[in-house]
């Protein structure tokens, strides 16, 4: 399986064999390019003579002047992209700076433009931002992805700053035509200079964040859907807010909840109050007191049967007060295994964990239950029985009752 250092010293060997630029390298991708810069000065390293006198790796068809200064750099024919590449990747930056001038009408180089903007010789990155400036702005959005992984380089924010201006203030089209880029760092440009423009409709902002697959992406779209929303604008309920309420992602369903408030259906947060995520839950909660309703009383009416709502022991933990801390703790001995580990999680909310009450669920058969009573357990653990937590060791024992074991010990000191 060939790496992609291997990949760089093929693509060079390519064009020094003369095979054309985009047949040599892959020219979408903006590890080629970076890959052919560093390939070509490896080569030099390990085969200087190569770079030296009149010899080229495209076979002496382009005359590179000797070693001593100055360089003479000339070509005994127009040359070919290809032997240009090398030319812009040469470890002598008098002969970069020189092949830049060959390179105005050339629009296939240009990536190799974008990467000599950041170079560590001043000559050659001075000329090369000249050409990069002078570039139409679509052609610098169709190197985008090269561009901002060159741009978080020491010298690499010129172009990236150039492609940034040309996107805020071109057309339209040129930013949304990255936004379903494959490349993380375009897809995010895009996107924050498209709610920045207000390119977007509402309904679209909704459905990206409820769908992307990055999550800053995500919860950039989502603030914007939800601060779109007109107060009241309860027609925009089922195509904006509903999306994001249905997210897998705590961020984008808490961004829902909240609103909720906005097209004034406070009570719909009402499930939330039970959500796997204290994020949500919280936004919940915070919904309810808006629109006049105090969630507690309804924590503790579920907590009267929370075999289908779980969470809702945490839940009473997180808003609750020390007169709920009997009413929680009575559901560690609750038959569904998610009200125990609830129920452990809302002790600790509380402030109300005891060791007694959690000592029973070392032993549970649920690895989710024993996780939260050794959380809940790890400020107090110099207090935990050691003979208990040796038992747990045994090799009879689940594996995470002894995980569980192992952590109080260390956090006893008992173990190094």
């Amino acid at each position: 399986m060939l790496t992609s250092e291997d990949e760089s010293y093929e693509a060079v060997g390519r064009l020094a064999a003369g095979v054309a630029l985009n047949q040599a390298l892959d020219v979408t991708d903006p590890g080629s390019w970076i890959g052919l810069d560093l390939g070509v000065r490896e080569l030099a390293a390990r085969q200087p003579e190569l770079f030296h006198s009149n010899a080229s790796p495209s076979g002496r068809r382009m005359k590179w002047g000797p070693d001593p200064s100055p360089p003479t750099v000339a070509w005994l024919h127009e040359p070919g992209d290809g032997e240009l590449a090398l030319a812009l990747c040469h470890p002598d930056g008098r002969i970069r700076e020189t092949a830049l001038d060959h390179t105005e009408e050339r629009p296939a180089l240009l990536g190799l433009v974008v990467v000599r903007c950041a170079d560590w010789a001043g000559p050659v990155r001075e000329r090369a931002r000249v050409l990069l400036a002078e570039t139409p702005p679509h052609r610098l959005a169709a190197h985008a992805a090269l561009i901002l992984r060159v741009g978080r380089r020491p010298r690499g924010g010129f172009a990236q700053e150039l492609l940034t201006r040309a996107l805020c203030s071109g057309p339209a089209a040129q930013a949304e035509a990255l936004l379903d880029s494959s490349d993380r760092p375009t897809a995010r440009l895009a996107h924050r200079i498209a709610v920045e423009r207000q390119l977007l409709p509402v309904v679209r902002l909704a459905e990206t964040a409820a769908r992307h697959r990055d999550v800053v992406v995500q919860n950039l779209c989502a603030e914007a859907a939800v601060a779109a929303l007109g107060v009241g604008a309860f027609d925009e309920f089922t195509e904006v807010v509903v999306p994001l309420l249905a997210s897998r992602q705590p961020r984008i369903r808490s961004a829902g909840v909240t609103a909720l408030r906005r097209v004034g259906r406070h009570a719909d947060a009402e499930p939330y109050l039970t959500d796997r995520s204290a994020v949500v839950r919280a936004c919940a909660r915070w919904v309810l007191r808006q629109g006049g309703t105090d969630p507690t009383p309804l924590y503790r009416a579920l907590c009267a049967d929370p075999a289908i709502r779980p969470a809702a022991a945490v839940g009473l933990g997180e808003c609750g007060a020390r007169e709920d801390v009997d009413l929680v703790r009575a559901l560690l001995a609750h038959p569904v295994p998610r009200v125990r580990a609830c129920a452990v999680a809302g002790l600790r909310a509380l402030e109300a964990v005891r060791i007694d009450d959690l000592q029973p669920l070392w032993d549970d058969a649920s690895a989710a239950v024993v996780q939260q009573a050794t959380a809940a357990l790890l400020p107090w653990a110099d207090r935990v029985p050691q003979g208990l937590l040796h038992a747990l060791l045994a090799e009879d024992r689940p594996r995470h009752q002894r995980v569980a074991a192992i952590r109080l010990l260390r956090a006893a000191a008992v173990l190094s």
